[in-house]
């Protein structure tokens, strides 16, 4: 008796949360506009229902809006990619991911922020807090409202050179850094409900190699992190940061041109949703959304098409979406949310569409329902 009356208090309290969060979804705009920014193409978006904030990255520059559209606060004088984003509801606090290398990324950036300085290899995750977002221009450095944690994993599969089929090769698996970012549970503990930083791998989409046609996503426990942030100065670049991940998988995918640009977690149906760009690669089907279920712990097992690592834990993606014909393993659609997704956890999600003018860059968020089971994974509402 006591063990159901503790499983029915659980109950009671998830349901409770659940209706609290519904409530604070019910009436939301189909469109919210990002505005016009001299910057790089929209990169992503996080929404803060609880304050009903809307948060959009513009390669350099991020943009706090209300639900309106209405502009709070921006932050720039990044000269690094600022990517993927993910609010995260337990801290309050925005988190993106932030790469600096003298790659075309790179060397693009530098030359649209009329910048001459090389910066050395290093790979973020960017930390905001948004509370004190509150108006324009504000600084990244100088301003407070940013600290960073170093990856030194990503950098190590960046800079290395492997023996694959008689050559040598830069970039372990492809690595071009990393841009997916999201919060959500290990994959395989469906009785645990913490929640860990998780980050997808960019891939090179390079068609030559066969050491590339997975997505790499790493897990971090964050909850000690605060020994490892510090603000970021682009003239003396820390390296403060774990060493090491507390959990690694792959997932095949066959390449896609920079790998995972969105990743995000959705508690309504416990998938997580990997949003990549096309692929160049032939004998791969143009499938650009995937999805890998919660619950799935993997298999530890060789990777196939790589000569130089021994064995990994490869997740299976979601029996979800349609097959990719020459690949049955591979399950995804062809659906683009590559520059913005994020789910609002009851089975609706605002995703990100990117318009350019001459000299600007915009982008607005639309709202979708999700419809996992269908070929169209996404309706417009």
């Amino acid at each position: 008796m006591k063990r159901l009356a503790i499983l029915l208090t659980i109950i009671g309290l998830h349901t409770t949360l659940a209706n609290a969060q519904t409530s604070d979804l019910k009436a939301l705009p189909s469109k919210i506009e990002a505005g016009q920014w001299k910057a790089g193409h929209i990169q992503g978006i996080a929404v803060d229902t609880k304050r009903e904030h809307i948060y959009f990255s513009f390669t350099t520059i991020l943009i706090k809006t209300d639900l309106q559209g209405n502009i709070i606060g921006t932050v720039s004088g990044l000269l690094g990619h600022l990517g993927c984003i993910e609010f995260n509801d337990e801290d309050g606090r925005l988190y993106g991911s932030l790469e600096y290398k003298y790659d075309s990324i790179g060397k693009g950036i530098l030359k649209q922020e009329g910048v001459t300085k090389r910066f050395e290899d290093g790979f973020y995750v960017a930390i905001f807090d948004v509370d004190k977002i509150d108006r324009m221009d504000m600084n990244a450095e100088r301003d407070g409202v940013m600290t960073t944690v170093f990856l030194h994993s990503v950098l190590a599969d960046y800079q290395a050179m492997v023996e694959h089929r008689g050559q040598s090769l830069k970039h372990r698996y492809g690595c071009s850094g990393f841009d997916g970012i999201s919060f959500g549970p290990r994959f395989g503990k469906s009785a645990d409900n913490k929640h860990y930083l998780t980050i997808a791998y960019g891939i090179y989409g390079d068609a030559s190699r066969s050491d590339n046609d997975y997505q790499v996503l790493l897990q971090y426990d964050t909850s000690d992190w605060s020994r490892y942030e510090y603000p970021l100065s682009q003239e003396n670049m820390h390296r403060n940061g774990p060493t090491q991940p507390d959990a690694r998988y792959l997932v095949y995918t066959g390449n896609k041109n920079w790998g995972v640009q969105n990743l995000e977690y959705d508690p309504h149906t416990r998938l997580w949703l990997l949003a990549t760009y096309e692929s160049r690669k032939p004998g791969f089907a143009d499938l650009r959304l995937f999805a890998v279920s919660a619950n799935e712990k993997g298999k530890i097992v060789r990777p196939k098409g790589i000569d130089y690592t021994g064995k990994e834990r490869v997740l299976a993606l979601a029996e979800v979406g349609v097959a990719d014909p020459a690949n049955p393993a591979i399950r995804g659609w062809a659906f683009d949310a590559s520059v913005g997704l994020c789910s609002l956890g009851d089975g609706r999600f605002y995703i990100a569409k990117k318009q350019k003018g001459k000299g600007w860059q915009s982008g607005r968020a639309e709202l979708f329902k999700f419809s996992p089971d269908s070929a169209t994974p996404f309706v417009e509402m």
